[in-house]
């Protein structure tokens, strides 16, 4: 992702809570928890064949760039 649609990004998220930062970072960490749940019930439910050889994982690449 460039840096310009990163920001746009962030932005915007801010903006859907006016401006408020902490309310903003609280939906994203709410968020973030419910996606990881998410995550590990699929890890439970999905077959390797259904997917071909993918698994979900919970861990992404530490790379903030994108």
């Amino acid at each position: 992702m460039k840096t310009v649609e990163a920001l746009d990004e962030v932005q915007a998220a801010l903006a859907w809570h006016d401006g408020d930062a902490e309310a903003t970072i609280k939906t994203l960490l709410a968020d973030c928890s419910h996606l990881r749940t998410q995550v590990a019930m699929a890890q439970g439910c999905i077959s390797r064949g259904l997917t071909r050889g993918w698994i979900p994982t919970l861990e992404r690449e530490t790379n903030l760039d994108t």
